[in-house]
């Protein structure tokens, strides 16, 4: 694979770039390339998208589509103008193996099981990621590992609009949240109305009607994962190819839920294979179900709104708190004043703030034909005006960066401030989901 990625790179220089993110437990590079055309710099204004795929070394189809994605792309942008223009208008990273140790000790034709499903120190990587409704976490994500931990700081470092995580052993597009509020802390607090403590019961974020639709987004355009069927008896079959996590099984620590919460990311987790590690005689099977639906996915990044916050002066405002009222999980500004927010058509107020200027709120309508461009001028607050406080160390729901939720960017309690909705999670102070890992993807 590496040197496939090396010589691919070296072979369009003007479509690719090839860098590293970390390595693994055995020394392994997390290679990631970017295909598009600005492969070294951001796009002003332009999206940042990711695929992640082999997380679960055993799970060996997202890593082979990954490389044929990389050479569909390449070979597509001067033939194909669909191709062309989503390379133009998008930086989009592909990391083929998040698990390559995994990997190398997985076995082709090895439907089931779990040799190689683990990293090198017997850690599932997807259940290491920090979890909003269980900050202690069991073992499995008290000890953070080395491409987790890779994978934390990429995603801190650019501001990735929309994300897949690639995994083998059903056929589902499956979105947040993976996790859910334990029983103890429904029964103290105004969540009950919202979520119960079942394994069949959904667990639902804000954006829901988004996720459906990204998750539709994949299941209907590959032409097996939308007929919804078993992969076989006794394992469950999926309406119209998609379920919310947690009503599948739920699981603690997960990378979706991660990059939703703490970074504002959406992604949806991606099954598409009912055998984990089939013959590479089926590759091209597997390449071709799943094309259209790869490359569809990735331009959902270009719905909804997108645009500048700026000062008086026409100056970007670098991490500026957005939020689209009523949906609690918010999102920042880049050093270049940019964000972007994936919404279905309709209406919409989002909620603009940052330290030393007034807040904001701005009406916007989002069509189904474009994304909608929205620049936002902010004005400096008065010294006495005390309008908007950065939140603190003792604000955040654990180490490290702070999640995007717990409607952590409202401002102080004042009179000048917008109006706002309290929000399903305002009231979270205590208590996490305690559940046991599952078996699957």
């Amino acid at each position: 694979m590496t040197k496939y990625l090396r010589t691919t790179s070296s072979r369009y220089p003007n479509l690719t770039a090839l860098y590293s993110i970390g390595k693994s437990v055995q020394g392994r590079d997390l290679w990631v390339m970017v295909v598009s055309a600005s492969p070294y710099e951001h796009m002003i204004g332009k999206p940042d998208v990711k695929y992640v795929a082999n997380m679960h070394g055993n799970e060996a189809v997202g890593r082979e589509l990954m490389l044929h994605l990389i050479q569909y792309l390449v070979n597509s942008y001067s033939t194909d103008p669909y191709i062309k223009w989503l390379l133009d208008n998008t930086r989009i990273h592909l990391l083929p193996s998040m698990n390559p140790d995994g990997f190398e000790v997985s076995r082709e034709g090895q439907c089931d099981g779990g040799q190689g499903r683990y990293n090198a120190r017997g850690f599932d990587l997807n259940r290491n990621f920090p979890d909003y409704f269980k900050q202690a976490g069991d073992r499995n994500n008290k000890r953070g590992q080395p491409e987790t931990d890779a994978v934390k700081e990429w995603t801190s470092k650019i501001q990735f609009v929309l994300s897949g995580g690639l995994h083998g052993g059903a056929l589902v597009a499956s979105y947040p949240f993976d996790n859910t509020p334990n029983s103890r802390m429904c029964r103290s607090t105004p969540l009950c109305s919202v979520f119960q403590n079942y394994a069949s019961t959904p667990s639902l974020t804000p954006d829901d009607d988004v996720f459906k639709h990204l998750a539709l987004t994949y299941s209907t355009n590959h032409p097996v994962m939308s007929r919804g069927v078993a992969c076989k008896a006794g394992t469950p079959a999926f309406n119209r190819g998609i379920t919310n996590g947690a009503e599948w099984y739920p699981l603690t620590g997960g990378m979706q839920d991660f990059n939703y919460v703490w970074y504002g990311c959406m992604e949806v987790t991606l099954e598409l294979s009912c055998c984990k590690f089939p013959p590479a005689s089926e590759l091209p099977k597997f390449w071709e179900e799943n094309r259209v639906s790869l490359v569809k996915f990735l331009a959902e990044a270009h719905r909804g709104v997108h645009g500048f916050v700026m000062d008086e002066n026409g100056n970007p405002v670098e991490k500026a708190a957005l939020k689209v009222k009523g949906r609690d999980v918010g999102f920042q500004t880049t050093k270049y004043g940019e964000f972007w927010r994936i919404l279905l058509p309709g209406v919409y107020k989002l909620e603009v703030y940052a330290e030393g200027y007034l807040p904001r709120e701005v009406d916007l309508m989002v069509v189904e034909q474009h994304p909608t461009l929205l620049n936002v001028t902010l004005h400096p607050a008065k010294r006495n005006d005390n309008l908007y406080r950065h939140p603190t160390v003792g604000d955040r729901l654990g180490p490290g960066p702070s999640p995007s939720y717990h409607n952590q960017h409202s401002p102080q309690s004042h009179t000048s401030k917008p109006a706002s909705d309290g929000g399903i999670f305002s009231s979270i102070t205590s208590g996490f989901n305690n559940f046991v890992s599952n078996i699957f993807g």
